[in-house]
Parts: structure tokens; C-alpha cells; sequence
């Protein structure tokens, strides 16, 4: 449309349709665990501009990095994110997976010992190291699940379940990092980075995004 068939200069609607379109942030976040992790973060409430894939491969450390260097490759992203868990996995094996994501440019949220670290840090802080067995018991019980119906590691519902203790999970999670000087990833048990990728999505939240313009236009 021209300029003097469109006196007021207003866009078009094809126009405005290809403005909502163009993504604000895009990301690709790839999950060692193919439900829990995945489920976790696709309930992260951002706009329709901000792109989330997220995929959970089943691949563990080294393997999960090289598969997410053949991801990235088949469409560009502003932010690429590798989840996975130190476990019990050889340290050289953890600390290669570290340094091939540092070198491809991508962001690692990790967890030593398992991703049920930053859930339990919702509720306290943790500064000695917690098996897997006592994830699952602590968690339900902190979670007021009975014995017919325990911690499941794949419940949709834990975002919502934490949420209102997000801030204290971001909290305990900085000053656990803190407490090592310098970082070991690969040693430093309990220790976890998923609040890095926590705090990114919460940039593009909708509350978020309502309070940057609200600011804007004051």
C-alpha cells in the first residue's frame, strides 16, 4: 500500500501480520532426560514471540552436547541450552561435555548430582551432597505426597507446584555456586546451574514483559 493511498502511514494488516510474527528471543533447550526436564520448562509462560524448543534426546553429557551441536545447526537460534546431570557419569566425560558446549558457544544448565537438586531447592538450602534415593524421598515429602503417591519424576505439574518458591529456589542455587571458589563442576556436589536458565526465560515472561513496557511509556 503507498504512502498516499495510505494517508495516516499506517501499516498494512499483511504488515502487522509479519510484525507479530518476527520472534523476540528464540531458543533451543536440549534435555538429558526425555520427560522431566522437558516437561519443566515448556511450562514457562512466555509470549508467542519468544520461541522455546525444547527436546528431550535420552542422551547423557558428552553424547547430549555433540547432538545438540547437529540441532543447532538446522536453523539459527539467539540462545542454545544444554541440560544434563553430572550423575555418576566419569568426570572426564563431564568435563569434556562442559568444555565442547563452551567452545560451540552454548549455555549449560547442569545439575551434580541430579536435575532434583533445583527442585528441592525450592523449599531449603542444600550444601552436602544428596543421593538420588533421597531426592526422590525428600521431595515427597517436602511436596505433602502420601506413600500411594510419591515424587514422580515426570509430573507436569511442577512448575506450577513450585512456582511461588522460585525466587528462594534462584536464591539458594546462586549461594550454593557461591560456596565454591574456584568452580569444579564436575566435583562441586551439590551444585547447580539451571537458575542461569531459569532467570533467561523469566526475562521473556509476560509479567515481565508487561512491567518493560509499562516503564517505556511512563
Amino acid at each position: 500500500m503507498s504512502q498516499r493511498n495510505n494517508p495516516r502511514g499506517k501499516r498494512s494488516s499483511r504488515d502487522r501480520a509479519v510484525a507479530r510474527v518476527e520472534p523476540l528471543q528464540t531458543f533451543l533447550i536440549v534435555c538429558e532426560g526425555e520427560r522431566t526436564e522437558p516437561n519443566y520448562f515448556r511450562a514457562f509462560c512466555v509470549p508467542a514471540e519468544v520461541q522455546k524448543t525444547i527436546i528431550g534426546e535420552g542422551f547423557n553429557t558428552l553424547s547430549l552436547v555433540r547432538r545438540t551441536v547437529e540441532l543447532a545447526q538446522e536453523q539459527s537460534y539467539n540462545q542454545v541450552w544444554c541440560v544434563f546431570d553430572r550423575d555418576s557419569f566419569p568426570l572426564e566425560t563431564f568435563n569434556a561435555a562442559l568444555e565442547l558446549a563452551r567452545q560451540q558457544g552454548f549455555h549449560v544448565a547442569y545439575s551434580n548430582e541430579a536435575f532434583e537438586l533445583w527442585y528441592l531447592l525450592h523449599f531449603h538450602f542444600y550444601q552436602t551432597g544428596v543421593t538420588r534415593v533421597q531426592y526422590m524421598s525428600l521431595l515427597s515429602e517436602l511436596l505433602n505426597r502420601s506413600f500411594h503417591r510419591p515424587y514422580r519424576k515426570n509430573d507436569p505439574n511442577l512448575y506450577a507446584l513450585l512456582l511461588s518458591h522460585q525466587p528462594d529456589a534462584i536464591r539458594n542455587a546462586r549461594n550454593l555456586l557461591a560456596l565454591y571458589t574456584p568452580l569444579n563442576p564436575g566435583r562441586d556436589n551439590p551444585s547447580t546451574t539451571v537458575h542461569h536458565l531459569v532467570e533467561e526465560l523469566n526475562k521473556y515472561s509476560s509479567e515481565a514483559l508487561f512491567d518493560a513496557l509499562k516503564a517505556e511509556n511512563q
